[in-house]
């Protein structure tokens, strides 16, 4: 909107509320007569022709459909233009996005009710309207960390190939990881340890220092990675392979996820979820090297709902038929997660642990080693109740912690998570989405155009 002042100064205002001026000026004097108006009147027709023709070069706010005619960079700050990534990606989310508009996931409509009672109303509903803004700055949380794990799986998925260390995998996303999180302590960071499990072993694999596994072409590698702002989990994993013989497999984990998504609402049951998950995996087939497999879901492995700075919250999604009637409720987060499997369809702990992740209902306990003593304060400043692995601590520059370590986990303030396989021979993979129940509509927060 243009507003003209007695100065004859034109000033622009954009929706944002910023002002820049256009200095247009009226040339024109009472004093001057009637040459002085046609002069007056020609200068400003040649000035609006000019800035015009500038206006055309400068880019628009996309949403808004606004031209911003100045290119004063504080001006392009407050008005929230975003700055172009760099290759590889370098730039905070934050950054890009200066005025906190993170980009929103998948809105997506809830399902109809069992008496087939349609759920739109709740788009249009004043008062959920109202809950919805009212969580506007949680829901932000989300998204920010939402669109670092996007651009960070993007830039994975263009140099991930056989041949790579794991350890060298994992360290490359967490560093990008880092860098666009802007990691601040416990405001802003990993949520959990990169996953990176490899064909029977489903999850809770990372290599541990030392670890000289390397990815090769015919491997299933599952990578499964959280971001986080203020404690808000992104907590979103795909799967990787190089041999197409793998296609199906993944095809029919990515198809039940999916499925999960979609039947996942406020007051819909948990097992009516993993019912149809279970349905809809099961009606796949895949061929590889020969022999036929029915895809299994894993039935021991289960999607969860989010709290803050807590990636298991109370509630699971299972992934099977059975488990709990409880409700989903309005203002969760959940993570819909499901694994498919050529094996038994069932995990065990098996090989070296590496993640870990102090227990959230601990409260005080004894403790006599001055070195545990130690350790748990530089886990509770730098992980808090978020899982962590060794790796971790080796970066933060501590040693021989081994044994300090495991007296935590006897004593029950840290728990231990193992790596979890199927039988040897098998493979796994996993897709997995988070998930916002809103007042108004479900956000699959973490999509992407990948997956």
């Amino acid at each position: 909107m243009c507003v003209c002042v007695s100065m004859c100064v034109c000033l622009c205002v954009c929706a944002h509320g910023c002002t820049t001026v256009c200095d247009f000026a009226a040339g024109t004097n009472e004093a001057e007569g009637d040459s002085g108006d046609a002069r007056g009147v020609g200068e400003v027709a040649a000035q609006l022709e000019q800035q015009t023709l500038e206006d055309k070069e400068r880019p628009e706010d996309a949403e808004e459909g606004i031209s911003f005619i100045s290119s004063d960079a504080h001006l392009q700050q407050r008005c929230g233009w975003m700055k172009g990534q760099t290759d590889p990606p370098t730039v905070p989310i934050c950054e890009l996005y200066p005025n906190g508009d993170f980009p929103k996931g998948e809105e997506c409509e809830y399902p109809p009710s069992k008496d087939g009672r349609s759920a739109a109303w709740r788009i249009t509903s004043e008062e959920k309207r109202a809950m919805d803004r009212a969580n506007e700055e949680m829901w932000s949380d989300f998204r920010q960390a939402a669109e670092a794990h996007r651009q960070v799986r993007s830039y994975v998925r263009s140099w991930i190939k056989p041949g790579m260390p794991m350890i060298e995998i994992c360290e490359k996303l967490e560093d990008c990881s880092r860098r666009l999180i802007k990691e601040d302590g416990l405001n802003a960071g990993l949520a959990f340890p990169t996953g990176c499990s490899i064909n029977h072993c489903a999850a809770h694999y990372t290599p541990n220092a030392g670890d000289p596994t390397v990815l090769r072409y015919d491997d299933v590698c599952k990578i499964d990675f959280g971001t986080h702002i203020n404690g808000r989990i992104i907590d979103c994993a795909f799967t990787v392979t190089f041999n197409p013989k793998f296609d199906r497999l993944l095809e029919a984990v990515r198809d039940a996820t999916d499925t999960g998504i979609r039947c996942a609402g406020i007051d819909v049951r948990l097992c009516d979820v993993g019912e149809t998950i279970q349905e809809v995996m099961e009606s796949y087939e895949v061929e590889i090297d020969g022999k036929t497999y029915q895809v299994k879901p894993v039935r021991n492995l289960n999607g969860h709902s989010i709290g803050q700075y807590r990636i298991h919250s109370g509630k699971t999604v299972p992934i099977v038929k059975g488990g709990e009637a409880t409700r989903m409720e309005e203002g969760e987060a959940y993570a819909i997660e499901t694994f498919g499997s050529t094996g038994r369809g069932a995990v065990h702990d098996d090989m070296e642990c590496s993640h870990y992740m102090k227990n959230f209902n601990v409260g005080h306990v004894p403790i006599r080693l001055p070195r545990a003593k130690h350790l748990l304060n530089v886990i509770n400043e730098n992980f808090g109740t978020l899982a962590f692995c060794r790796r971790w601590l080796d970066r933060l520059g501590e040693s021989k912690y081994l044994m300090a370590l495991k007296n935590l986990c006897d004593l029950g303030i840290i728990d231990p998570y193992p790596p979890l396989c199927d039988i040897k021979g098998s493979y796994t993979a996993q897709y997995e989405h988070t998930i916002l129940l809103r007042p108004t509509c479900k956000e699959v927060v973490s999509r992407g155009d990948d997956y």
